[in-house]
């Protein structure tokens, strides 16, 4: 199974990332290469604890990542 994840700066250093298909599932790291890592365990434990308790394991719905740029308005 693939998962996205979704990589955020964090405000003390490092990184942080989320899985937006796991609810609650999240990681860290120092370096981008760190949270990945990090990242994959945490899904796989997540699942694993899912697969524990009976429940369904959430696919992916492949999410569509995009940019906008806007104008800011001065208020």
């Amino acid at each position: 199974m693939e998962y996205t994840i979704l990589i955020h700066k964090a405000e003390e250093g490092g990184f942080w990332a989320e899985v937006p298909a796991l609810s609650g599932c999240f990681s860290q790291g120092e370096t981008i290469e760190e949270t990945i890592g990090n990242t994959k365990e945490a899904i796989e434990l997540h699942i694993s604890c899912l697969k524990e308790d009976g429940e369904e394991i959430p696919a992916d719905n492949e999410f569509i990542i995009s940019r906008i740029r806007v104008e800011t308005v001065a208020v």
